[in-house]
C-alpha cells in the first residue's frame, strides 16, 4: 500500500512539474511570436490554467515534504498527548474540509461536462478539462490527509513532521 502512495504522490509531483513548465514553454512562445509580430491566441488562458492545475496536484505531494505553510504557535509548545490529540484535531479537521472541497469541486467538474461549459476566451476550452486535474489535485491533498491521519493514530508521526526532522539534519 505504501508503494503504491508514494507512485500516487510522485505522480502528482511530476504531473504538476510537466504544468509548470509547459506555462514557461507558453511564456517562451508567447515572447518569442511577438518579435516576429505574432500572436498564440489563447496563451494566456492555457497559462492559467496550467497555473491553477498545478498548484492543485502540488497540494498532496507538498503536504508530504513538509512544504506547507503550519502556523505551529500552539502545537509546538504542547507535547506528550496533548500534542498527539491537537495533531488530531487539526488533521481530522483537515481532512473533513478538504474532501468536502474535493467532493463539490469534482461535482462540478462533472456538471461542467454533462453542461458542454467551454471556456469565454479566444479557445473554447471545455472547461471540465482543468477542473479534472484540479480535483484530481484536491483528492491526493484528502489521500495525503488521510494518510497522516491513519499514521498519527496508529502512534506514528505525520509525514510533514518526518520531513521537517529530516531536513533541519
Amino acid at each position: 500500500m505504501r508503494t503504491a502512495l508514494s507512485i500516487l504522490y510522485k505522480a502528482a509531483e511530476i504531473l504538476g512539474a510537466v504544468l509548470l513548465a509547459a506555462i514557461a514553454l507558453l511564456v517562451v512562445t508567447q515572447v518569442a511570436s511577438r518579435l516576429l509580430d505574432r500572436m498564440v491566441p489563447g496563451a494566456d488562458e492555457l497559462a492559467g490554467y496550467c497555473m491553477a492545475a498545478s498548484f492543485f496536484l502540488m497540494l498532496g505531494p507538498s503536504l508530504r515534504r513538509g512544504a506547507h505553510i503550519r502556523v505551529g504557535v500552539l502545537v509546538e509548545r504542547l507535547h506528550g498527548g496533548a500534542r498527539r490529540a491537537m495533531e488530531l484535531l487539526c488533521l481530522g479537521f483537515a481532512t473533513a474540509l478538504s474532501a468536502y472541497f474535493a467532493w463539490y469541486w469534482a461535482r462540478m467538474t462533472y456538471d461542467s461536462y454533462d453542461f458542454g461549459d467551454l471556456s469565454q476566451g479566444v479557445l473554447p476550452i471545455p472547461l471540465w478539462m482543468p477542473q479534472a486535474l484540479m480535483a484530481a489535485g484536491l483528492a491526493v491533498l484528502v489521500i495525503a490527509l488521510l494518510d497522516d491521519l491513519l499514521a498519527v493514530l496508529r502512534g506514528g508521526e505525520a509525514s510533514y513532521q518526518q520531513a521537517g526532522l529530516q531536513s533541519e539534519g
